[in-house]
């Protein structure tokens, strides 16, 4: 998880931050918690944006590490993932004049 310059970034936030994987997909289970999933890249302005309104602050932080595995993905190095959830939260191409 440490060599993506962009969850590097990320290492000091007060958030457990897991990588992306079985681990993290586990401790969800075993903890029966919801997985916080937060995908980005070091040049992104808005992710460091979320990172200083957010994920530095050690109220929010402590919300999110009692109520959920926190992963974090770099966009550049898991394209894969980054794809799958853009595609899941875009808007459908339907309107209802065309439906």
């Amino acid at each position: 998880m440490r060599k993506s310059p962009y969850l590097l970034q990320h290492a000091s936030n007060p958030v457990e931050w897991y990588p992306w994987g079985e681990e993290a997909f586990e401790m969800a289970k075993r903890e029966d918690k919801l997985i916080f999933l937060s995908v980005g890249y070091s040049t992104c302005h808005w992710c460091h944006v979320m990172e200083r309104e957010s994920f530095e602050n050690e109220e929010i932080a402590k919300v999110m590490n009692e109520h959920f595995v926190n992963i974090k993905v770099d966009r550049e190095e898991r394209p894969d993932v980054d794809k799958m959830y853009m595609s899941f939260v875009q808007f459908p191409d339907v309107s209802p004049e065309t439906a």
